[in-house]
């Protein structure tokens, strides 16, 4: 097993949810990452931040380099923040050119080069996918105080919400296979679940206490079935054996 692994990522990394009775983000006391290192007796550090991009993620990353090499692997979660848009803009030109946070070209550009360095400083980097959202709680939410006809003259049909972020979820995919990088699938059981919808806050977007329960059990499924084959890009991936 490994020792010390580090994460970067955006609030879903870091364990934020909505809190419906206090009506505001708060941090979850056991996201997925606290779960993961009470059960695998790991030192987790969590570099995650609420609202990161990639492009604030490789900043993030340069700006602890040093400490890179002291990890036995680096997690990495991006894209539900470099896909969305400024939906207070599109309310008021849905017609006009919009661009996302981080338009897909710069997002996979980003991501391999934070990959490539995290390689080069003598860092394991491994990817996890991007849960689902719900799209009609998503649209909803995003469109509170704003003309929500607009938005959803810019976007066609709300289901577009998640078709956009499936697109960048493939993307993940992509980059990690390009990359030859471990990537964690932690899409495939939310969408095998009838109601997913319930593993999610009231923006459709954070996953809530049940969501980040299904992201251990799914991360420590990958850990579990297979690790030498799953991870055989890490020269210590024979020391993730579970057991």
């Amino acid at each position: 097993m490994p020792n010390k692994i580090c994460v970067f990522g955006d609030s879903v990394a870091k364990g934020v949810v909505f809190d419906h009775v206090k009506q505001k983000y708060s941090l979850l006391k056991n996201g997925f990452a606290d779960q993961l290192a009470n059960i695998f007796s790991l030192s987790v550090t969590n570099y995650a931040k609420f609202g990161c991009t990639v492009t604030k993620g490789l900043e993030l990353v340069k700006k602890h380099l040093d400490k890179i090499p002291d990890y036995d692997y680096i997690v990495l979660e991006f894209g539900g923040n470099d896909c969305d848009f400024d939906w207070a803009e599109v309310s008021k030109a849905p017609t006009a050119p919009q661009r996302s946070k981080t338009p897909l070209h710069s997002f996979i550009g980003t991501y391999r080069e934070m990959i490539r360095l995290i390689r080069e400083n003598g860092g394991v980097p491994v990817l996890l996918s991007l849960p689902p959202i719900d799209a009609e709680r998503y649209f909803h939410w995003i469109t509170q105080g704003l003309d929500s006809d607009a938005i959803l003259r810019f976007l066609g049909d709300e289901a577009h919400i998640y078709r956009w972020h499936e697109m960048y979820n493939m993307a993940v995919y992509r980059v990690a296979n390009e990359e030859n990088v471990p990537l964690i699938d932690i899409t495939s059981d939310f969408l095998e679940m009838c109601h997913y919808q319930s593993c999610f806050c009231a923006d459709g977007i954070h996953p809530n206490e049940k969501g980040h329960a299904a992201i251990t059990k799914q991360i420590v499924q990958f850990v579990q079935a297979s690790p030498e084959k799953a991870l055989a890009h890490s020269p210590s991936a024979q020391s993730l054996a579970c057991g």
